[in-house]
Order: structure tokens, then C-alpha cells, then sequence
């Protein structure tokens, strides 16, 4: 009955349901089903410089479609994941962009395709712009962070990059680092003041930060 909703255009198939007929299909009909779930050619080449070649060889690579929001369900092991890119901002320390303390769930204006050994926790994986210079040259003014949302204990993540909200303040990126009984969000540019964190200036650790894509200047 799905297909025959699909064949006379009054239901379109789901993100997942045009993964898997890409991967049905083959090299090259599948760039054609993986576009419409929204994965472009160049993202996929972009993080898999091997991939073509393999493709030529008729060996397509399983790809997990990853939805904002999808829980802690247990999912197969793909060799690519689609990530979303939430239409939020992690801005730098000092520069509000965000009132909301929410990623899974926001919006979402595209996809990026990554290999699955770089995202430990596929459903919980998103990915945000960054706005600022805060933690430059390591992450710079709109360079897109992926984020891992299962990974927000403070006792784990000294020394990590990580996004971090203030209901005064929104949302930022910056690394967390601990100094005895003390912790302060610390910029990577020293043209940045450290932030110290207590009860009176209250911040939540929302993810830690995997990994990040930037142009060349």
C-alpha cells in the first residue's frame, strides 16, 4: 500500500525509505534516492574519499539515517550516518544567539554523511554552526560542530570541548576544564575571558563536541 501511495504521488516515502531504495538501486541511481533524503554527492565524497571507487566496484555502503531527537534505540552498525544540521547557533562566551537549550528537536536545514566509527552514538549525534571566534584558530566563525548529546556528565568531560547553555546566555562552545573544586569554560583565543562556573552563574553541559568541519582560507 506504501508503494502504491508513492507511484500515484500522494504520499512521499520517508528519508529512510529513500536510503534504502538508494541502496537497492545502486551506483547511480542511488545519488538520485540518497538526494531526495537529503545526502549530497559532495558530502559523501567529502568524508569518504574512497567511496566512488567502491561504488564502481557494485559494493554500496549501508547508510543509517539519523533523525534530531532519536532517542537511545539500539541501531545496526552502518559504514555511513547521516547527521542532521539543526538550524541553531553555538555562539562564543559573550555572544548570545540562542534562547533555547533544546538541539534535539530543533529544525533542520540539511545533512552531513560521516563514517560510523566517528559517531560512538548515532542517535544522539547532531550537528550545529558555530558563531564566533571564541575558539579559534581550533574551531572558527561558521565552522559546523558535531555534537554528541548522551555525553554531558561534567565528571567525564575535563578537558573536552563541549556546548554548554545559559538561560541568560545562551548557547556556546568551549572547552571544559577543572582547577581543583573549580570549573570554568575556557576559550581556545585569548582574546576571550574564561567563565567560572558556580551556583550562582549556572550553565548546563548539553553534549560534547566530536569533531568539526571548516573551510580552508
Amino acid at each position: 500500500m506504501a508503494i502504491s501511495r508513492w507511484e500515484r504521488g500522494t504520499q512521499e516515502p520517508t528519508g529512510e525509505s529513500y536510503i534504502g531504495l538508494g541502496n537497492l538501486g545502486g551506483d547511480p541511481l542511488c545519488w538520485y534516492f540518497w538526494g531526495r533524503a537529503g545526502l549530497r554527492n559532495e558530502d559523501l565524497m567529502r568524508v569518504m574519499p574512497t567511496f566512488s571507487s567502491r561504488l564502481n566496484q557494485a559494493k554500496v555502503v549501508r547508510v543509517q539515517f539519523v533523525r534530531a531527537g532519536g532517542g537511545n534505540r539500539k541501531l545496526k552498525s552502518p559504514q555511513l550516518v547521516a547527521i542532521p544540521v539543526l538550524k541553531c547557533v553555538a555562539s562564543s562566551l559573550g555572544e548570545k544567539e540562542s534562547d533555547t537549550d533544546m538541539l534535539h528537536g530543533s529544525p533542520v536545514e540539511s545533512m552531513i554523511a560521516a563514517p560510523n566509527k566517528w559517531c560512538p552514538n548515532p542517535s544522539t549525534t547532531v550537528s550545529l554552526r558555530v558563531r564566533g571566534n571564541s575558539m579559534a584558530p581550533l574551531i572558527c566563525d561558521g565552522y559546523i560542530i558535531v555534537v554528541d548529546t548522551s555525553q554531558n556528565d561534567r565528571a567525564d568531560l575535563n578537558g573536552e570541548i563541549v556546548i554548554a547553555w545559559h538561560k541568560n546566555k545562551g548557547m556556546a562552545v568551549s572547552r571544559l576544564k577543572r582547577y581543583g573544586p573549580t570549573e570554568l569554560l575556557q576559550p581556545e583565543n585569548r582574546d576571550y575571558e574564561a567563565v567560572v562556573l558556580n551556583g550562582k552563574d549556572k550553565w548546563n553541559i548539553l553534549a560534547k563536541v566530536l569533531w568539526w568541519i571548516g573551510k580552508s582560507s
